[in-house]
C-alpha cells in the first residue's frame, strides 16, 4: 500500500520500490479492495523479498517490518510501527491504508519542501 501511494501521489520526488522479509506469493485481496477504494489498482504488484543490496542504492529506506533489516546498520532506516493486517478483515486493511496514506504524504510533503532548496 505504501509504495502504491508514494507512486501514485509523489512520482514528481520519487520512485517507490517495496520488498519484504517473507513476501507472500501474491497481494491479499483485502489490499486490492482497500486500494481499489482509493482508485489505485495494486491487483498487479508481485511482492518482492528484501535486497540489502538493492536497499544500499536506494535514497530513503522504510522499515515497516517490525524487526531489524540485515546488513543495514542503525539508522539506515527509518522505522515505521504500523499493523499487519495479512488475514484480518477489511476494516482493519482500510485503518492501515489511513495510516500509511497520512504517512506517505507526509513524506512526499517533506521530500518536496527538500527540493525546493
Amino acid at each position: 500500500m505504501a509504495e502504491a501511494f508514494a507512486n501514485h501521489y509523489g512520482s514528481d520526488v520519487l520512485t517507490a520500490v517495496s520488498s519484504g522479509l517473507a513476501p507472500t506469493q501474491g497481494v491479499a485481496r483485502n489490499t486490492v479492495l482497500a486500494m481499489e477504494e482509493m482508485n489505485i489498482d495494486v491487483s498487479g504488484h508481485v511482492p518482492r523479498l528484501f535486497n540489502p543490496f538493492e536497499a544500499a542504492d536506494c535514497d530513503i529506506v522504510i522499515n515497516m517490518a517490525g524487526f531489524k533489516l540485515p546488513a543495514l546498520q542503525p539508522g539506515d532506516a527509518i522505522e515505521w510501527k504500523v499493523s499487519d493486517p495479512y488475514g484480518s478483515p477489511l476494516d482493519i486493511y482500510r485503518a492501515v491504508r489511513n495510516d500509511l496514506e497520512q504517512r506517505v504524504m507526509r513524506l512526499i510533503l517533506d521530500m518536496r519542501k527538500q527540493a525546493k532548496r
